[in-house]
């Protein structure tokens, strides 16, 4: 690093008056800095080494191992054959539905195997997620409007918002798989007599009710957060300038919530991308609702090494769909609080 020791520069200002006087940089400051900079990279190492060990190391095993083959019995012989290099074979095989043939080869998977599910799988996961983040999200808006306006029992208002939340998602599985029984709750206080876990549409709107149940207060503390940060003098602006409550929702609660509400919408798509638990106890992944995360865990019983293909052909899924939100939706949480930040100094 250069160190400038030397005679004091003297700037003349633009609009005149005294010269501006700037202070040599001295060397003892050039050393506090690089100490500085030493002793942050010591503090971060163990993060960053966490880091690579809890997140780089899975994601780059598992790549690697979905371009090898799983071992097991060769159908023409009938012995047992260790795996090897496949290639693309994996990718292949999941994305054009193809399943190894006894006499060599690769044939259409038959109807009911794993490898015929790979785009049922991947339909079933963008419907939940479409459905039950559309869901939530108005749901979740109206609760938070409700929630940020100030009147008696507001506290517990919000506490009991959270229970379902609070709830583990296997117990909410079970507790809706009772609701839902025949013999059930739902079908005794609406007098019907649905099988809502034995064909395919009532079981996946069974799915859809249960996780709008449980996840709609994490949409709606996140969008209450936004509309917190909603100076009332904007409000109260409006209103002397009359504005109608519909106009002041369109043109100040809308536009000034939109961060907290993209980013919302963000995390719970990131979020019912990987469903697994809730329709894996509530219906098995029977009657067309096996996600794409349920196909993983039914592979892995298996073969391990196709599991990190369909692994990582879901976790690219994700990765595009983020990038989206991210780069033309506007919900770009790092861009927001440097723009926030800049603007303090």
């Amino acid at each position: 690093m250069a160190t400038e020791v030397g005679p004091t520069p003297v700037k003349a200002p633009a609009s005149g008056g005294a010269p501006i006087h700037h202070g040599p940089k001295g060397v003892g400051e050039d050393n506090k800095i690089l100490s500085q900079g030493k002793w942050a990279s010591w503090l971060l190492a163990p993060t960053i080494i966490a880091l690579a060990v809890v997140i780089v190391y899975p994601i780059v095993s598992a790549i690697v191992m979905s371009f090898q083959k799983d071992a097991g019995l060769d159908p023409a012989t009938g012995l047992f054959t260790a795996g090897g290099p496949a290639g693309v074979q994996n990718y292949v095989n999941w994305i054009a539905q193809q399943c190894s043939a006894p006499a060599g080869g690769t044939v259409a998977c038959p109807p009911g195997t794993l490898g015929a599910q790979f785009w049922s799988a991947t339909a079933t996961t963008f419907f939940f997620t479409v459905v039950t983040v559309a869901f939530e999200t108005v749901l979740g808006f109206w609760m938070a409007m409700i929630m940020a306006r100030t009147f008696k029992g507001r506290s517990m208002v919000r506490a009991a918002v959270l229970v379902p939340w609070a709830i583990p998602t296997a117990v909410t599985a079970k507790l809706w798989f009772f609701i839902f029984a025949f013999e059930g709750i739902a079908n005794k206080m609406f007098n019907t007599s649905i099988l809502w876990t034995g064909s395919e549409w009532p079981a996946k709107w069974a799915v859809v009710i249960a996780d709008v149940w449980k996840t709609t207060p994490f949409m709606a503390l996140l969008i209450l957060a936004g509309l917190q940060m909603i100076p009332a003098e904007v409000y109260e602006a409006a209103k002397v300038d009359g504005a109608t409550a519909w106009q002041r929702f369109r043109l100040i609660t809308l536009p000034l919530v939109k961060p907290a509400l993209m980013v919302a919408i963000l995390f719970r798509t990131l979020d019912a991308l990987r469903m697994f638990d809730l329709p894996y106890i509530l219906t098995g992944g029977a009657n067309n609702t096996t996600t794409l995360s349920i196909l993983v865990i039914n592979q892995i019983r298996q073969g391990f090494n196709a599991a990190a293909a369909l692994s990582t052909i879901t976790f690219i899924i994700i990765f595009l769909v983020a990038f989206i939100f991210v780069r033309f939706l506007g919900a770009n949480v790092v861009e927001q609080s440097g723009a926030t930040g800049k603007g303090k100094k």
